[in-house]
């Protein structure tokens, strides 16, 4: 997983920017979460979560301090989610971003008001380069996310962008709580709201802005942005000035001046005397009671990267600074970041090696102020392990990723990217911490003291934090299959329950494209990123089980990948090399003649000897198995931007074909005579996906689906009589971002679709009375 998540999201964000335009900001947005897991919208349907459970990347989780069980946990990329102890699973808060605004599904901080719990706030972005088109905003809520307003920025924020893990960059005045802070990245310094977030100013007192970058060299701005101010503590215990907290200290990614101190409410700062140098502070946390600031060190930014740090407390009131780490810098290879006290225990601080790759995370545990500590592992006589722990996966299974590491690791493993981890200020007992790929919990957390094992298991459900890349929802079989990032992908069994395993023989860590033959069901074919090895695999029972094909020379990259109808012929157009064909199942390959590298590679659903390509506005067709391929004169179609396009199941040389770029040609077109000539569907203004479904009683057509603007309105579209009127079936509450990579209608119950986003999993809907219904 080390890595991934920057490849794919900054390959996704690419993507999306070449269909997007900045959307007219709102100054409010509809209601976008719910404590039941149904939602109800347009057109009487339904929508869930296909359960995966995580599957990304939580960098903060966030305790209310004065009620009990309530918890917010943000995303880089998926939005922001609630607990509910009820249910203990995770509602999402952000579903009601829209399409012109899908950057603001990438959180970079949260704060949860402890004077008045039902307000929330979320400032939200995702990139601060020219990947996302928009400015960031700091979105407000006074019902516990159920509802938002959103104060606009005049700069952009990054969710997704290295340093991410850092924080709480967005606080609260526990005095006065109509004042808040806002660390803001790219060298725009520390912002201040007094008016409850409505409104923001930036605090032109506040000295340093940051000057850290992880890479100044990076011409594309991700990894050159200054990462800036990094988090933002009150000491409530030296009282108020004007009703304000009198002190509050502010980290910055500067490794030479890491942390500020304002003693007159915000209105002077100063650099704190005899801090430590050569470490970016990832986090400052305070225990008021017994006047500690403890700070969290790595010498990188996060959360991939880092091979040093340290951990240090300073005494708020005498001024003295003392090294309180875990480990040795000579033992240390890893940077800290996840920190985190005890309320009910002052004294009691942990903190995580987050960057800790090999062979596992660490996570540290003290229970005199940080005099002396416990990991929550070590080597007994290596290179086997003493764990203080248990795991019980349980209930996400394929968290052990099918694995078989020869020790010192072990599956699952403890996590990575450790940069969350929150002891409920409630419950001593009760621990939080999120990692790459999920978010896991205890209850039973004193057991580390007492020395017996306490138990950790997956606290995610209802956080669904996927992108996805691919659907496909053959006749027969699983319902549904995925292609996904990160994680590769699943064959869901069933919808309501979570896989037992990733894609595994190989297993790619994004599957790129994938597909089954229409009349042979039981054989697919998916493709994807691997490091070494084969980037191409095939089952022969429905995605059960898989076996490697091997490469032509030349591939990077998955690309796209189409079987036969028959399941007898495959064509692949890998990244790094051109299209080509193979008959027995990758066995060997012929470069197909006639089709430029790079184009997009589907099949007729009928005719297993026809396939077709697409590129840069030209359509190509195959009738000989892939070997050849020829260009047709069909015009119109859009020369720019990404394109999708489907084959109607039974129906030879039926063709559907959604794209093209936002000021330019973009739409929706439909072909009968296999591509020979297209014709452009009225009323549909922008078209990114094509999917089709089981028909409507009574129709003779298949049903269409499509993420599209269809008379104005962006939306997910449905339609019953072959495009002659579109009918959106979902609402503003409902929109998820960013849904432009794969749409597919359930053959088997007519209204369903599975829809992907780029964060929040894969979405499906049902019609009122459709569910279960095949």
């Amino acid at each position: 997983m080390k890595g991934r998540r920057t490849r794919r999201t900054r390959d996704r964000a690419l993507l999306g920017v070449l269909c997007l335009l900045p959307g007219l900001l709102l100054a409010t947005a509809p209601p976008s979460g719910a404590d039941d897991a149904e939602r109800t919208a347009a057109a009487g349907y339904t929508w869930k979560n296909v359960r995966v459970d995580g599957g990304g990347f939580v960098p903060g989780i966030v305790f209310n301090r004065s009620e009990k069980n309530l918890a917010y946990a943000r995303t880089d990329i998926g939005g922001a989610y609630r607990w509910q102890e009820r249910t203990r699973s995770w509602t999402p808060l952000l579903d009601s971003v829209g399409w012109d605004d899908w950057g603001h599904t990438g959180v970079v901080s949260l704060a949860s008001d402890a004077v008045e719990p039902d307000k929330v706030y979320a400032a939200v972005g995702t990139y601060t380069n020219d990947w996302d088109p928009g400015k960031g905003a700091v979105m407000r809520s006074a019902d516990r996310g159920r509802t938002w307003k959103r104060a606009d920025l005049p700069f952009k924020l990054g969710g997704n962008m290295p340093g991410r893990g850092m924080g709480e960059r967005l606080a609260v005045d526990p005095h006065d709580n109509r004042v808040l802070y806002l660390g803001a990245p790219s060298g725009n310094g520390l912002w201040r709201s007094t008016d409850s977030g409505a409104t923001w100013s930036k605090v032109t007192a506040f000295p340093n802005p940051g000057n850290y970058q992880q890479d100044p060299a990076d011409t594309s701005g991700y990894a050159s942005d200054n990462q800036g101010i990094a988090w933002v503590t009150f000491d409530e215990s030296t009282g108020v000035s004007k009703g304000r907290t009198k002190t509050v200290y502010v980290g910055v990614a500067d490794k030479d001046n890491a942390v500020y101190r304002s003693t007159d409410s915000g209105a002077t700062w100063s650099r704190v005397a005899g801090q430590p140098t050569g470490y970016l502070a990832h986090k400052g946390v305070l225990d008021a009671e017994n006047g500690y600031l403890y700070l969290a060190y790595s010498d990188k930014g996060g959360p991939y990267d880092g091979g040093k740090g340290q951990v240090w407390r300073y005494a708020t009131r005498t001024g003295t600074w003392k090294n309180i780490s875990p480990a040795t810098d000579a033992d240390t290879y890893y940077g800290y970041s996840g920190l985190t006290l005890d309320r009910q225990r002052p004294g009691t601080v942990m903190v995580t090696g987050y960057s800790s790759w090999y062979p596992d995370t660490q996570i540290f545990r003290s229970t005199d102020s940080g005099a002396s500590w416990t990991g929550a592992w070590n080597y007994d006589a290596y290179p086997q392990r003493a764990n203080r722990y248990t795991m019980d996966v349980s209930s996400v299974p394929w968290l052990s990723w099918g694995a078989s590491p020869t020790p010192p690791e072990q599956t699952p493993k403890l996590g990575w990217m450790t940069e969350a981890l929150e002891i409920d200020p409630f419950d001593s007992n009760r621990m939080m911490y999120g990692t790459g790929a999920t978010v896991y919990g205890t209850r039973n957390l004193q057991q580390w003291d007492s020395g017996g094992k306490f138990t950790i298991t997956p606290t995610v459900k209802g956080l669904e934090e996927t992108a996805v890349n691919d659907l496909a929802a053959p006749a027969s079989g699983a319902p549904l299959l995925s292609a996904l990032g990160d994680i590769g992908g699943f064959r869901h069994t069933d919808v309501t329950k979570v896989p037992p395993l990733m894609y595994t023989g190989p297993n790619f860590t994004t599957t790129t494209s994938l597909d089954h033959a229409e009349s042979d069901p039981a054989t697919v074919v998916r493709v994807g990123q691997l490091d070494s090895g084969p980037r191409i695999a095939f089952s022969q029972d429905n995605g059960a089980n898989w076996s490697p094909g091997k490469e032509p020379s030349g591939v990077s990259g998955g690309g796209t990948v189409a079987a036969s109808a028959d399941g007898s012929r495959f064509v692949w157009s890998p990244d790094g090399t051109g299209v080509h064909t193979s008959g027995d199942r990758g066995a060997t390959w012929t470069a197909a003649d006639g089709i430029p590298q790079g184009a997009v590679v589907e099949s007729d659903r009928t005719d297993p000897k026809t396939f077709y390509g697409f590129k840069s506005g030209t359509f190509y067709v195959s009738t000989d198995g892939g070997a050849t391929f020829t260009a047709k004169a069909s015009g119109g179609l859009p020369a720019e931007g990404p394109v999708r396009f489907k084959a109607v199941p039974g129906a030879a040389g039926d063709i559907w074909l959604a794209g093209g770029k936002a000021g330019g040609t973009y739409g929706l077109w439909h072909s009968t005579d296999s591509g020979a000539h297209f014709t452009r569907v009225d009323g549909v203004e922008e078209a990114d996906t094509i999917g089709f479904g089981k028909a409507a009683p009574g129709s003779a057509h298949q049903t269409l689906y499509t993420s599209a603007k269809i008379d104005g309105v962006r939306g997910i579209h449905r339609s019953t009589d072959g495009g002659e009127s579109w009918l959106r079936i979902n609402d503003d509450a409902h929109q998820w971002g960013w849904t432009g990579a794969a749409i597919t209608g359930d053959p088997r119950i007519y209204g369903r679709v599975y829809v992907s986003t780029n964060g929040r999993g894969i979405v499906y809907g049902d019609t009122a009375g459709s569910a279960g219904r095949g």
